[in-house]
C-alpha cells in the first residue's frame, strides 16, 4: 500500500454539477467486442483509468490496431476473431473487467497465451470461467493456484453443438466473459446458469453491447443464453461510453447527505446501466431525487435520511456506497445479497466492516449481507486496501468528521480526477490558519476571534508543548525522536475554554514555563514528530469552523486555507509581552535574557529544515507591535468577511 494519504476537513454542504467519467464496465466490454470485430470502430468518451490503460495495452501487445483522437476517443481496428499475435504474455493488474473476458476470448481465439495480474488478482477466484471454458473445449492450466490466476492458454478443439454450464452466484464477469466469447466458436452453444445469477444488471450491459456489435443473444430468463452459430461481430462505426452510474452513487449520496442539489451528468433514466438504480434506493431513505435522460440529482430530504433494508442484488458496486450513507440514517440500514463482494479488489465485505468500525458505527456481517448503524462519528485514518471504491465510498463519511484516506491514488482505477471532482461540489468547514513567531500575540487573538465567531480553537504551539510535557512526565528524552513520536501519536488533548488538559489534568500553567517552551521548539523541529501530530492538528478541522494558530498553520497544516494571516511584532515588544505575562503569573523573569532567547528563538524556528517559520505568499502580514489586541482582533474579522 501507498504510504500516501489525502486528510479531508468535516464537511458542511454539498451543491453543483458533475460530468462523470466513462463507465468502466462499458468501456472494456467496448473496446474487447471493438478489437474483435470486422471493421474499425471509433470510441467516444472512453474511461481514462487503470482498468482501460490494461485492457489498451493488452490488445496492442496482442496486434490489435489502437490509435488516440486525443481526450478519451480511440479508433480500434478490429482482427475479424483472429489476434495477429499468437503468443503473447500479458499482465493485466488487478482489473478483473480485463482479466475475465479476455481470458474467455484468448481461450478460443487459437493462441498460446500467459494472463498475470497483481498479487489481489491472483486471489480472486476465475474457476468457474476456466471450468465452463474448459467445457466447449479450452486447455487452460493453473500456473499458481488452482481455480485462480495466473492462468497458461493454449489452443483450443472446439466441441460443436455444446451446452455450458456455469455457476452465477460467485460474479456475473464469468457469465459475461463466456458470452462475449461464444462467437468466436462458430458453433451454436448455450449457457446454462447454475444457481441464483448475482449481478443481472452487469449482464443486461453485455448484451446491449453485444448487439451494438451486431450479436443478439438469445435468452430465456436469467438461466439460459444462447448465441447462434456464424455469429459475428461487425463494428457499429461510432460508439459513445456512457458516463459510470456506480460513480454517479457518490455524488448522488454527497447531494442527499449534504444538501444539494448535487447532478451528476453522463447518466440518466435512458441508460442501460443497472446501477442507475442506485437512485431509488436512496429515495428510499428519504432523498429527493429528479432525473433527464442523460442526468441525475439529488437533494437531502427534510428531516434527513432514513434507514433501509435492502436487496442490492441489482446495484452490487452501487450498493457501497449507501454502506457509508448509512452512517447519516436513522436506525440500522441492512445491505443483503451482496456476496459479490467478497470477490472484488479486495473482501468488500470484511473492509467495509473493518472501516466504518474505526469511525465508530456498529456493523454487524455476514456471508452475503452487512448492517450499519450509525453513531456519532470519530476521526480515523481509513485504509483502502488497493481497492477504488473504498476511497470514494468513505470520502461521504467527512460529512461527520474529519478523517484521512490512506491510498487516495487508488481511484486512478475507475475515476483518477475523483477527490477534485469532490471538492468542486462540496464545502468544507472553514478555517483561519494565523501564523506567527513566539509572543507576538497571535494566540490571544486567534482565541478571541473564535469565541467572536463561535468557530473552534486550536493552539498549534501548545500542541507541541504538550508533547514536551508528556514526553518530560515519561521521562523520554526531546531528543529522542522515536520515543517522542510515539507519545504525541497517542496524546490525549482537550481544549475547553481557557484551559488545556493533558490525560483529563489542566496543565494550561505547565506548559507555558520557559523551560517546556524551549522543548516544544526541540520537539517541533522533529520531523517523525510533525508526522504524528499533522493528522491530530487537522481533526480540529470541524463545523462550523475552526481558528488555529501557530507557526505553520497556513504552510503545513492548513494550505487550503481561506485565510490566512502571518501575525508578528517587534522582539522588543514581544519579549515586554512575554515578561508581563510571567510577572502576572507568579514566575521571576528578566526582561534582557527574554529578548535574547526570543532573537535566537526566531532564528531557530526561521532556519529549521522542517516547516520552517515564514509568511505564505497569500496570508495577509499583521505587525501589532503598535495594536491593541481589540485592533489585532477587529482587523482579521474584517479579512474573515471578505475571505468567507
Amino acid at each position: 500500500m501507498s504510504t500516501e494519504f489525502l486528510d479531508l476537513p468535516q464537511l458542511i454542504s454539498a451543491g453543483g454539477t458533475v460530468r462523470l467519467p466513462g463507465s468502466k464496465s462499458i468501456s472494456n466490454r467496448v473496446l474487447l467486442l471493438a478489437a474483435l470485430a470486422e471493421g474499425t470502430t471509433e470510441v467516444r468518451d472512453l474511461l481514462a483509468s487503470d482498468d482501460t490503460e490494461r485492457m489498451l495495452d493488452a490488445l496492442q501487445t496482442l496486434g490489435v490496431g489502437v490509435a488516440s483522437l486525443g481526450g478519451e476517443s480511440w479508433t480500434i481496428t478490429g482482427c475479424g476473431g483472429h489476434f495477429p499475435v499468437r503468443q503473447a504474455e500479458l499482465f493485466l493488474g488487478n482489473a478483473g473487467t480485463a482479466f475475465r473476458p479476455l481470458t474467455a476470448a484468448l481461450a478460443l481465439a487459437g493462441g498460446d497465451y500467459v494472463l498475470k495480474g497483481v498479487a489481489r488478482m491472483h486471489e480472486r477466484p476465475i474457476g468457474d470461467l476456466v471450468d465452463g471454458l474448459r467445457q466447449l473445449g479450452a486447455d487452460i492450466s493453473y500456473l499458481g493456484n488452482e481455480g485462480f490466476p495466473p492462468l497458461q492458454l493454449k489452443p483450443a478443439a472446439i466441441q460443436p453443438g455444446g451446452v455450458v454450464k456455469v455457476r452465477g452466484d460467485v460474479s456475473s464477469q464469468f457469465l459475461t466473459g463466456l458470452l462475449m466469447a461464444l462467437p468466436l466458436t462458430g458453433e451454436t452453444v448455450a449457457v446454462d446458469v447454475v444457481g441464483e445469477l448475482i449481478s443481472k444488471p452487469y449482464i443486461e450491459i453485455t448484451l446491449a453491447i453485444m448487439a451494438r456489435f451486431g450479436v443478439v443473444v438469445e435468452r430465456d430468463g436469467w438461466q439460459r443464453f444462447t448465441v447462434k452459430a456464424g455469429s459475428r461481430y461487425v463494428s457499429p462505426g461510432t460508439i459513445y461510453v456512457e458516463g459510470d452510474a456506480s460513480s454517479a452513487s457518490y455524488f448522488l449520496a454527497l447531494g442527499a447527505i449534504g444538501g444539494g442539489p448535487v447532478r451528476v451528468e453522463g447518466v440518466g433514466s435512458e441508460s442501460i446501466q443497472g446501477d442507475v438504480k442506485f437512485a431509488e434506493a436512496l429515495a428510499q431513505m428519504g432523498a429527493v431525487i429528479t432525473t433527464g435522460p442523460n442526468w441525475m440529482e439529488a437533494r437531502a430530504p427534510q428531516g434527513g435520511l432514513v434507514a433501509v433494508d435492502l436487496d442490492c442484488n441489482h446495484i452490487p458496486d452501487a450498493a457501497m456506497t449507501l454502506a457509508t450513507a448509512a452512517l447519516f440514517a436513522r436506525g440500522a440500514t441492512t445491505l443483503r445479497n451482496i456476496a459479490s463482494w467478497r470477490v472484488k479488489e479486495t473482501d468488500r465485505i470484511a473492509a467495509m466492516a473493518t472501516e466504518l468500525r474505526k469511525l465508530g458505527a456498529d456493523v454487524e456481517e455476514g456471508a452475503d449481507y452487512i448492517r450499519v448503524t450509525p453513531a456519532s462519528l470519530q476521526p480515523a485514518a481509513i485504509d483502502t486496501y488497493d481497492d477504488h471504491r473504498m476511497a470514494m465510498c468513505f470520502s461521504l463519511a467527512a460529512f461527520g468528521t474529519p478523517l484521512r484516506i490512506n491510498d487516495p491514488k487508488c481511484v486512478g482505477k475507475t475515476f483518477p480526477d475523483y477527490f477534485a471532482c469532490f471538492a468542486g461540489v462540496s464545502k468544507a468547514a472553514p478555517v483561519i490558519a494565523i501564523d506567527g513567531p513566539s509572543a507576538s500575540g497571535k494566540g490571544t487573538v486567534a482565541a478571541r476571534v473564535a469565541a467572536a465567531l463561535g468557530y473552534d480553537y486550536l493552539d498549534s504551539g501548545a500542541l507541541y508543548r504538550l508533547t514536551a510535557l508528556a514526553a518530560q512526565k515519561s521521562g523520554v528524552d526531546w531528543a529522542d525522536e522515536s520515543g517522542v513520536a510515539a507519545i504525541a501519536t497517542r496524546l490525549d488533548v482537550e481544549f475547553t475554554a481557557g484551559d488545556i488538559r493533558l490525560n483529563g489534568e489542566l496543565v494550561g500553567d505547565s506548559i507555558r514555563t520557559e523551560e517546556i517552551s524551549a522543548g516544544a521548539s526541540k520537539v517541533a523541529a522533529l520531523p517523525a514528530v510533525r508526522d504524528a501530530l499533522l493528522f491530530r492538528q487537522r481533526t480540529f478541522n470541524r463545523a462550523p469552523g475552526l481558528i488555529g494558530d501557530g507557526r505553520d498553520m497556513g504552510s503545513v497544516v492548513f494550505p487550503q486555507a481561506p485565510l490566512k494571516v502571518f501575525l508578528t511584532a517587534s522582539a522588543e515588544a514581544r519579549a515586554e509581552r512575554r515578561y508581563k505575562q510571567l510577572i502576572e503569573k507568579g514566575f521571576s523573569a528578566n526582561l534582557a535574557d527574554l529578548l535574547l532567547d526570543l532573537q535566537q528563538r526566531d532564528e531557530r524556528d526561521s532556519q529549521r529544515s522542517v516547516a520552517p517559520l515564514r509568511q505564505e505568499a497569500d496570508a495577509k502580514l499583521l505587525d501589532t507591535t503598535g495594536l491593541t489586541i481589540e485592533q489585532a482582533v477587529n482587523q482579521v474579522l474584517a479579512w474573515s468577511k471578505e475571505a468567507m
